[in-house]
C-alpha cells in the first residue's frame, strides 16, 4: 500500500474520531437532530475508525509510547467503578467506547515519527468543524447567537456549545501560528485558517480558550525563542500589540472578558465553585474514593462538573486522577528534553493548552478532544523508527582454479 494512500486513509481515521468526540449535547440546530440520532452518527464514527485502522494495520504494529499505557491504564480503575453500575448500565457503554477509542490510537501509533503529519490532519479537520459554525450562522444568525447562551456562539448545523467552538479554533489558531513561523506553511494559507478562527473565538466569548492560546503560544514560542528568528520577531511584535491593546482596549477588554457578568458571579466561576464545593464535601465509600462511581455524564447533581480533575476524580477516583496527572506529566516531561524543534513546540502548546482548560473543562478522563490533542503531542515527540538496512548480499566463496584451467582460459 503506497504511502500517500496509507496517509489518506490515517486523515480519514482521524477525522473519525474527531466526529466521535463532537458530542451530542448542545444549542437547538437549525434542523432538529435527534440525539439518538446523533448518538448514532458518532458511535458509528468510532467503530468505523477502529475498523479502518485496524484494515490499515492488520499485522498490529505498534509504537511503544508512556502515554498509550497510561491511558490504556485508566480503563482499570473505569471498568471497576463502572461495573457497580452507580451511573447506570450507560457506564458500561462508556468504557467500551473508551476501550475502542485507545485501541484506535494504539493502530494509529504505528505513523507517530516526530513530524507533523497529525498536526496538519488536526487543523483541516477541525477548520471542517468551525466551517459548519460558520455555515450555521450565516444561515440562521438567530440560532447561531441565541439569547439562551447570552448571545454567545453556537453550532446551529450541529449541536457544539461555546467552549467546544472557541476550544477548537484556539488549538488550530495556536498550531497554525507555529507552522507560519516554522515555514512549513505560507502566510495567505496561514492567514485563511488564523483570520475565521480568531472571528469565531471572540464570537464564543470563551475565555478559558482565549487564555489557554495566549499562555501556550507564549511558551510554545518562547521554547523556540533561542533557535529562530522568525520566533523572536514575532515574540516581540506579540508583546509591543499586547501592550497597545491593553492600553487602547482595555475597557473593551475588560467588558468582553466579564461577559456582563457580576463579580461575585465571576468570581465563582459562572457558578462552578459551588458544584465543586459540593462534589468534594459528597459522602464517598473507600472503593469510591479509590476508583469512583463510574464513567458518566460529567455533571453532579444534575449540573455539569467542568473540571477534568473533578470529574476523573468523581468518575474513575483517585486512582484515575494519578493516571491522568501521570499522563500529563509525561508528555511534558519528555517534551522540555528534547532539543528544540518545531515539533517540539507545537507539543508543548498542546499539552500547555490542555493543561491550562483542565481547570474549568472536563475532558481528560474520557474520550475527548483533549485526548486527541494530548495524543497529536505524544506524536510529535515520538522518535522516529530506525531505517531498517538491507540485508547483505551472500558473499559467493572464491573456488580454486588449476593453474592449467587458467592457461586455457587465457590461450
Amino acid at each position: 500500500m503506497g504511502t500517500d494512500h496509507s496517509s489518506r486513509i490515517v486523515g480519514a481515521v482521524w477525522g473519525l474520531l474527531v466526529l466521535n468526540t463532537l458530542g451530542s449535547a448542545g444549542a437547538k440546530t437549525i434542523v432538529p437532530l435527534p440525539r439518538s440520532l446523533i448518538q448514532m452518527v458518532t458511535m458509528g464514527a468510532l467503530v468505523a475508525a477502529f475498523a479502518l485502522a485496524l484494515a490499515l494495520n492488520s499485522r498490529l504494529r505498534i509504537r511503544a509510547s508512556a502515554f498509550l499505557l497510561l491511558l490504556t491504564l485508566l480503563l482499570v480503575p473505569s471498568v471497576i467503578s463502572s461495573v457497580h453500575l452507580e451511573s447506570g448500565f450507560g457506564a458500561l457503554f462508556r468504557c467500551a467506547r473508551l476501550a475502542l477509542f485507545i485501541g484506535t490510537l494504539w493502530l494509529l501509533s504505528r505513523w507517530w515519527d516526530g513530524g507533523l503529519t497529525f498536526v496538519r490532519h488536526h487543523i483541516r479537520l477541525y477548520f471542517v468543524v468551525l466551517g459548519s459554525v460558520a455555515a450555521g450562522a450565516v444561515l440562521s444568525p438567530g440560532a447561531a447567537l441565541p439569547d439562551l447562551y447570552g448571545g454567545r456562539l453556537v453550532g446551529a448545523l450541529w449541536p457544539l456549545t461555546p467552549p467546544q467552538i472557541g476550544q477548537y479554533a484556539a488549538v488550530i489558531i495556536g498550531l497554525t501560528v507555529l507552522l507560519l513561523l516554522g515555514r512549513r506553511t505560507d502566510r495567505t494559507s496561514a492567514a485563511v485558517v488564523i483570520v475565521p478562527s480568531l472571528v469565531l473565538l471572540a464570537l464564543t466569548h470563551t475565555r478559558t480558550a482565549t487564555l489557554g492560546l495566549l499562555i501556550g503560544l507564549t511558551l510554545a514560542i518562547g521554547s523556540l525563542v533561542l533557535t529562530s528568528a522568525a520566533a523572536r520577531r514575532f515574540f516581540a511584535w506579540a508583546v509591543l500589540c499586547a501592550a497597545v491593546a491593553a492600553v487602547v482596549l482595555g475597557p473593551a477588554l475588560q467588558a468582553w472578558f466579564l461577559r456582563g457578568q457580576s463579580k461575585e458571579n465571576f468570581s465563582s466561576l459562572t457558578g462552578r465553585a459551588k458544584v465543586w464545593d459540593a462534589l468534594l464535601a459528597a459522602p464517598r465509600t473507600t472503593s469510591e474514593y479509590l476508583f469512583g462511581t463510574g464513567l458518566g455524564d460529567k455533571s453532579f447533581g444534575g449540573l455539569p462538573i467542568d473540571d477534568s480533575w473533578l470529574a476523573v476524580y468523581n468518575e474513575q477516583g483517585m486512582t484515575g486522577i494519578a493516571l491522568v496527572a501521570a499522563m500529563v506529566l509525561v508528555l511534558g516531561g519528555v517534551a522540555l528534553l528534547r532539543p528544540p524543534s518545531l515539533s517540539r513546540a507545537c507539543a508543548i502548546f498542546l499539552i500547555s493548552y490542555c493543561a491550562i482548560a483542565s481547570y474549568t473543562e472536563a475532558g481528560l478522563g474520557d474520550a475527548s478532544p483533549y485526548l486527541l490533542h494530548l495524543a497529536v503531542a505524544a506524536s510529535l515527540l515520538a522518535t522516529p523508527a530506525p531505517a531498517t538496512p538491507l540485508p547483505a548480499a551472500p558473499e559467493v566463496p572464491r573456488r580454486n582454479v588449476p593453474r592449467w584451467a587458467r592457461r586455457s582460459e587465457v590461450t
